[in-house]
């Protein structure tokens, strides 16, 4: 399939791996292949951590339990760090979910590009788009959730009235209201929208640097033989692997890092605020 969509162009290939296997049209699309792979991957987290659960062992932890229980604490820290001693219950879940959850999703980027849509278009699948979060309704949904998180602890610690009070005497007080409103508007609706778009852009243009390199060693191997193609292969694959590696576990931290720093800020009262 690769070989195809090369031959015909560059372009043709990219904007082939580009897109999804979707239903509808508009604002009814649904990308199936992001809804799939989505639950997929949270359906692993949920079956991994119910093994794990089951096969807990006090006095002789194994490995894989002893690198559980640091990620649960490393995401615990981070909490306690934003919140103090006073973090809702679900806080820290929710943090870890996001931290997993996020990380699983962009390391669908590191499986071989060509691989699973391969083995799709033998099974008469003409699109498939691995990774969920290159598909920019993922991670804006997931920010919106968060957003929306976030207006439901401002609500509930400073109430309606404190609320309110936020976006008239913030950031520049009480004489100036009408600045005060659109300002503090804008800095609430950002949130969610560069919370979204950073994820979502740092990982389209890893996928698309992982097309350039498969264009490229092929254009390689078309011109001068598996002689040239295969450590130019080797090389750029894991060159690229080692820094993207550390890019999908980057933006997962930061993706839950920003979650936990807004919703602490919704728990700070108004006054403070």
């Amino acid at each position: 399939m690769a070989t195809e969509n090369t031959g015909g162009g560059s372009v043709e290939y990219i904007q082939h791996h580009l897109t999804n296997l979707s239903v509808g049209q508009g604002f009814w699309q649904l990308n199936i292949d992001t809804l799939i792979f989505s639950f997929l991957l949270g359906g692993l987290i949920l079956f991994v951590a119910m093994k794990i659960g089951q096969n807990l062992r006090t006095e002789t932890p194994g490995r894989f339990q002893n690198a559980v229980e640091g990620v649960l604490e490393f995401v615990d820290n981070q909490v306690k760090d934003s919140f103090g001693g006073k973090a809702p219950a679900l806080i820290a879940p929710l943090a870890l979910t996001i931290l997993i959850w996020v990380w699983l999703m962009n390391f669908m980027d590191l499986i071989p590009i060509d691989l699973l849509p391969a083995i799709a278009h033998g099974l008469g699948v003409t699109h498939l788009k691995v990774v969920p979060t290159t598909d920019l309704n993922t991670p804006l949904a997931m920010a919106l959730v968060v957003f929306a998180l976030t207006v439901f602890y401002n609500l509930k610690v400073k109430g309606v009235g404190g609320y309110i009070k936020m976006f008239l005497f913030h950031p520049f007080g009480k004489f100036f209201i009408p600045v005060n409103i659109v300002m503090t508007l804008i800095e609430e609706l950002a949130k969610p929208i560069s919370l979204g778009l950073r994820l979502f852009g740092n990982m389209f243009a890893g996928e698309l640097v992982f097309m350039l390199i498969a264009l490229l060693t092929l254009g390689a191997t078309i011109g001068a033989g598996l002689l040239i193609w295969f450590p130019l292969q080797v090389v750029l694959d894991l060159a690229w692997l080692i820094f993207h590696i550390l890019v999908i576990s980057l933006q997962a931290f930061i993706f839950m890092v920003l979650t936990i720093v807004y919703l602490g800020m919704a728990h700070i009262d108004a006054d403070s605020h």
